[in-house]
């Protein structure tokens, strides 16, 4: 599955909660947070559309090769770009996207890692929904507004169920 949202949305802590919630039901799933993948593929990350356009291929690719050998897969990521979502919602049979719809200015005001102050400040020019286009979901399987993390992982989990991709 595929959480989006805005940065500083609550993509991560939702996904937490899912991931402790998928746990306690015996399903291990790994979870593929672009932050921490970053790190890796992108030592200077420019976040243009270029170096994004790579990186989230990258992560798809490596999210689609753990499906193949079984592993259930949670993208933690905004993925600003519907076709980047898209794309691997073509290559896995079995995904839902999960859209995590939280105001601008919410998301702004919580600023954990401090994106968009440097943004105001001029140290970036492609923040997803300030400077970059976000595109929200067209169709997502779950829309997350106020629920709290473990209340939205549950919704997750039904929506899981329900189309017959988690066993109850």
């Amino acid at each position: 599955m595929w959480i989006t949202g805005l940065p500083a949305s609550g993509k991560s802590t939702v996904t937490a909660a899912l991931k402790a919630l998928l746990a306690s039901r015996g399903v291990d799933a790994a979870v593929l947070e672009s932050d921490e993948l970053r790190k890796i593929f992108s030592i200077h990350p420019r976040y243009d559309e270029e170096e994004r356009d790579q990186f989230y291929f990258q992560m798809a690719w490596i999210g689609e090769l753990l499906v193949r050998h079984g592993v259930p897969v949670i993208f933690d990521a905004t993925a600003n770009r519907r076709v980047y979502r898209d794309r691997v919602r073509q290559k896995i049979a079995r995904f839902i996207e999960v859209f995590v719809d939280v105001p601008l200015e919410t998301c702004m005001a919580r600023d954990p890692k401090g994106i968009y102050r440097s943004a105001r400040a001029g140290g970036s020019a492609t923040v997803p929904g300030l400077q970059a286009a976000y595109e929200t979901p067209e169709a997502p399987e779950v829309v997350i507004h106020g629920e709290g993390p473990e209340n939205a992982a549950r919704l997750i989990l039904r929506k899981l169920a329900e189309k017959g991709y988690l066993h109850s």
